[in-house]
């Protein structure tokens, strides 16, 4: 579908550059200080590695940090032993992924760890570096995988929730203008945009007839001013500032100053060779969708095409 669209991929390429991946979290967990500074030693030159020395603090930290791509506990530790920590983190992180060590030979406690998908793979101590090393690296690209594929479906399944919730305005409400503030709005929640309006257009100008959706305070317009709107409008295809502190022309605009706009996105909804409406995303902040969410972006525009006409038809 986007070799369909080869007009984004300029865009998709600023946000690649823009979110370059950084290194992975990791979360080792060992009552035995010697063994916990081994273990940061070992990985921090490829992982964000955090540290806990107990499974309670590992519990903190993962609710301060949030997901990592593994962790690494020891098996026999005060209070708590490593299998029962992990198993406390299944259900809010699914896909990270679980190694235990341990020097004991608790079988029955592992066997029934693993089998519940509680743990990956169990090293016993002492390790092998080049053996954890090789085992942290699979498990690293086991999460991307997951990650990805968890991500592939909440993203098909955000797709298909806005492109039926534009579609419904048009059953739901009267007229037109009643479906552009419900249609704003499903689109900025849809993509987290603090701001995003969608104004008519005509003969290439845009006209007063807008709905919109804010995040807070009171919806401002200067879409009229703004280069990246009339371009939009005016070539019909997406026009893209993913980090606007980085474009002095931009940046040195009174709109953008006041606003605190870090990041634009101004779509055309264009339908028999025209341009009959826009849409704008605005953030503020660097923009933070993934190359292939420009997609949905571009669906959203078209069906936001099908809307309108199937008003100016009746």
């Amino acid at each position: 579908m986007d070799s369909a669209i080869p007009e984004l991929d300029q865009i998709k390429r600023q946000l690649m550059t823009l979110n370059r991946p950084k290194k992975p979290k990791m979360l080792v967990v060992d009552d035995e200080p010697d063994n916990l500074d081994l273990l940061y030693r070992t990985f921090r030159r490829d992982f964000n590695v955090l540290k806990a020395e107990s499974g309670i603090r590992a519990l903190e930290v993962l609710e301060s940090e949030g997901e990592v791509a593994v962790i690494i506990s020891d098996q026999r530790m005060p209070e708590m032993k490593g299998t029962e920590f992990l198993s406390k983190t299944v259900f809010q992180f699914p896909n990270t992924v679980r190694i235990i060590l341990t020097g004991f030979t608790d079988i029955e406690d592992l066997v029934d760890a693993i089998n519940s998908g509680q743990v990956y793979k169990y090293i016993t101590k002492p390790w092998d570096p080049n053996e954890l090393k090789m085992v942290v690296q699979k498990a690293a690209e086991t999460y991307e995988v997951l990650k990805q594929r968890t991500e592939e479906l909440r993203r098909a399944q955000n797709q298909i929730q806005l492109l039926a919730t534009i579609m419904q305005t048009a059953l739901e409400y009267p007229n037109l203008v009643a479906t552009l503030d419900p249609i704003a709005t499903a689109i900025s929640d849809n993509f987290l945009a603090d701001t995003c309006i969608l104004q008519l257009v005509e003969g290439n100008v845009l006209v007063p007839v807008q709905g919109g959706h804010t995040s807070g305070g009171d919806l401002e317009n200067w879409l009229a001013d703004d280069p990246l709107a009339r371009e939009a409008i005016a070539s019909q295809n997406i026009q893209a500032a993913v980090n606007i502190a980085t474009d002095a022309t931009l940046a040195s605009l009174p709109h953008y100053q006041q606003s605190a706009i870090k990041s634009h996105l101004s779509i055309p909804v264009v339908h028999g060779g025209r341009s009959i409406a826009l849409i704008s995303l605005q953030w503020k902040q660097p923009c933070t969708l993934r190359p292939d969410e420009l997609t949905t972006v571009h669906l959203a525009a078209q069906q936001v095409a099908l809307v309108i006409t199937s008003f100016q038809g009746q």
